[in-house]
């Protein structure tokens, strides 16, 4: 078996010869294209590793490829609507897009409809699910950003309309962009936005930790895999570099260069509309405006690759195929005719004991004490001969006190029935 090897994926809403392309991020070479369509903002995911999506731009249906087949048109799924924006969950068992104001939950083993969630009052600008699969956010126009529990919101009871789990409401325009990063349900949330800041959550409290205020509006945000810095792509072609490590740090602060880790990469000639950082945290990727695509040297700031969509050489896999075909996806919250959906399915659901709230990081941390107590102790009595030993001498001590235990079972006895 290969290595792994890690990749860009970058797509394109103007090129006439490639939709989406796959990047060596060591060497900048392009690995694999895949044809067909134009790609709409915050709609690129991957699902299960064996398919890669993107909705269309301007039109009602999402683009669908499997990643190692060669000369594939793109296949379509078909949505009630322009799609603004588009993720899949981490274990590959949830599709969701938001179309205008609304979000669609899809299973994608089955192709059905899961939930229709209207909480947003403009169009849905961003999403995210957590590493865990068991939430997602949303960002949209009406300045909002909506925590979802994905158990509340898939239950079978078609007349209980899902309420958010937190409405993040501190921004004062339009959200653009969101990053989530890791620990599941106790992630830190960044959301960036055109009221020219970008804020930081605790996604199991709702709160906010931290608000950054810059110059310009901020078009994207992520984090570094250990969320010491944080990535801010402004509407001026900069990247701001936020450290989340400073001693000085307040709720509130305004953003300026200096030697504790605020810096800014200085490249891009317009807005910065994507950012990513690589897993070992040493190079971030930016996509922007200017129709290029930049790898940067986060210790040195310097653009070290520009990438750009041209004719790949062949990697495809000829032998590899998704290992399940995907459905078609309904359009339609409940089955109909014309989804060809047949009758006497059973449908297995999250059951509400999974509802249950996370454990507090003390409650995490008391866990972790145990354990490691217990670890301690298998290191100080040993294995093997020391723990028979060991065995032997508390069964003998136990005897011992049971026996102290009977002879002052027996005095009180005596004392107690003693005539007097």
């Amino acid at each position: 078996m290969a290595a792994p090897l890690e990749v860009i994926v970058t797509s394109d809403s103007g090129s006439q010869l490639w939709n989406s392309t796959v990047f060596d991020l060591h060497s900048g070479s392009s690995l694999l294209s895949y044809r067909g369509g134009n790609s709409s903002g915050r709609t690129l995911c991957l699902l299960r590793g064996e398919f890669l999506l993107s909705a269309q731009l301007g039109k009602n249906f999402i683009n669908l490829w499997e990643i190692q087949r060669k000369d594939q048109l793109q296949q379509k799924i078909v949505c009630p609507g322009v799609v603004t924006c588009l993720t899949s969950s981490p274990d590959g068992l949830f599709l969701a897009a938001g179309v205008a104001e609304v979000i669609y939950l899809w299973e994608v083993c089955t192709g059905k409809l899961l939930s229709v969630l209207s909480r947003h009052y403009q169009d849905v600008t961003c999403m995210r699910f957590t590493d865990d699969s068991s939430h997602f956010i949303s960002g949209g126009k009406d300045n909002l950003a909506l925590v979802w529990s994905l158990c509340s919101v898939i239950q079978l009871d078609s007349n209980h309309t899902p309420d958010p789990r937190h409405v993040l409401s501190r921004h004062s325009l339009p959200i653009t962009d969101l990053h989530c990063g890791l620990m599941g349900a106790q992630a830190r949330v960044a959301t960036s936005s055109l009221d020219q800041t970008v804020k930081v959550w605790e996604l199991s409290s709702g709160e906010l930790l931290l608000s950054v205020l810059f110059d310009v509006e901020i078009m994207s945000v992520t984090f570094d895999p250990c969320e010491y810095f944080l990535f801010c792509g402004g509407s001026d072609g900069n990247i701001f570099q936020v450290s989340l490590c400073s001693q000085s740090l307040s709720l509130d602060k305004s953003f300026q260069s200096d030697n504790d880790g605020n810096q800014v990469f200085k490249g891009h000639r317009n807005m910065v509309t994507c950012l990513s950082v690589s897993l070992d945290g040493t190079f971030l990727a930016s996509g922007s405006h200017d129709e290029t695509v930049r790898l940067w040297d986060i210790q040195s700031k310097q653009s070290v690759r520009c990438l750009a969509h041209k004719a790949p050489a062949n990697m495809f896999l000829p032998d590899s195929r998704p290992a399940v075909p995907l459905p078609r996806f309904s359009r339609h919250l409940h089955a109909s005719e014309g989804d060809g959906s047949e009758s006497g399915d059973v449908c297995v659901r999250i059951g509400l004991y999974t509802q249950e709230e996370e454990d507090t990081y003390l409650q995490k941390a008391d866990r972790l004490n145990t354990l490691m107590n217990a670890v301690t102790d298998k290191s100080v009595f040993g294995d093997g001969e020391n723990t028979k030993v060991r065995v032997a001498e508390l069964e003998e001590e136990v005897q011992t006190l049971k026996k102290i235990n009977k002879d002052l079972y027996d005095f009180s006895s005596q004392l107690l029935t003693k005539p007097t």
